[in-house]
């Protein structure tokens, strides 16, 4: 695990490179008149139709119980507007990475390429067009997935954990594949990808300790969460795009050292039966 700690520290020095914090200006700016926009136009509508389905199903009756029965009695008044933002939160993770890998991926891959790895050739093994459908089917996934462990922020340490597992997936999936894109060839891609799987899935699951900090946040401060709503959601969609912005850079260390290794393997082996 060395070299992901090593790529870690690189990320950690990159992050505070005046180009790179400028990169989170256009993500978060795109996020915020996004999730404006939609919710205002939206957000009250979600709420009546969650109301209708809460008093057609009794789900007041059993989520009141249930909140009663684990101490967190005073969240009744706020379960349905809760329970809608914890279900916009994935779509703002989504829309967050995608408005990151559209405005700051590519300089991430040709700031470090260019900075640290000038003797990589790029073999151009991933394309636009398979990083998007590879995007969409995580993002899939990872909203369905995120469906079945919303139950599980009535005790935020559980939904933490199994929020960072998701999350720690879903870059693991997505921004290996970004990293490498333009340098790897498809060949080198798919064996990095799944030689160094466990390496990519902790670099996610570090990140996604991080990223798990706002959907706790609300669920502990839930009365806060909602009277503080507008803020809280500009906040948060801040910290989302810095930490994919810092993951990134992790991620882009990580694969470009990782695939120079790799092409260095055969160079010495040759050296070796010649000697």
């Amino acid at each position: 695990m060395r070299a992901v700690i090593n790529a870690y520290g690189r990320a950690l020095l990159s992050q505070f490179h005046g180009k790179i914090l400028l990169l989170s200006i256009v993500p978060f700016i795109l996020s915020v008149a996004l999730w404006a926009l939609l919710l205002g136009l939206g957000f009250q509508p979600l709420l009546d139709w969650l109301h209708g389905h809460f008093v057609e199903f009794e789900m007041y009756r059993v989520t009141t119980d249930w909140l009663v029965a684990l101490g967190l009695g005073g969240l009744r008044s706020v379960v349905v507007p809760l329970f809608a933002l914890l279900l916009l939160l994935p779509l703002m993770i989504v829309t967050a990475m995608i408005f990151i890998g559209v405005a700051a991926m590519p300089f991430i891959v040709r700031h470090v390429g260019e900075r640290h790895f000038p003797q990589l050739e790029k073999k151009k093994g991933g394309s636009i067009v398979g990083s998007v459908v590879k995007a969409l089917g995580a993002f899939g996934i990872f909203v369905v997935a995120w469906l079945f462990i919303l139950p599980l922020y009535v005790f935020p340490p559980l939904a933490g954990l199994a929020t960072v597992l998701l999350w720690g997936w879903l870059t693991s999936r997505v921004m290996s594949y970004d990293a490498l894109a333009d340098y790897a060839s498809a060949e080198e891609l798919e064996k990095l990808q799944r030689e160094h799987r466990w390496q990519l899935m902790a670099i996610g699951i570090v990140s996604g300790l991080a990223g798990s900090l706002p959907a706790v946040v609300w669920t502990v401060g839930a009365v806060a969460a909602i009277a503080f709503f507008p803020m809280l959601l500009a906040a948060s969609i801040w910290v989302y795009v810095v930490i994919f912005i810092f993951t990134g850079l992790w991620f882009e260390y990580y694969c470009l050292q990782a695939l120079a290794q790799l092409r260095h393997a055969p160079f010495e082996e040759s050296l070796c039966q010649l000697d």
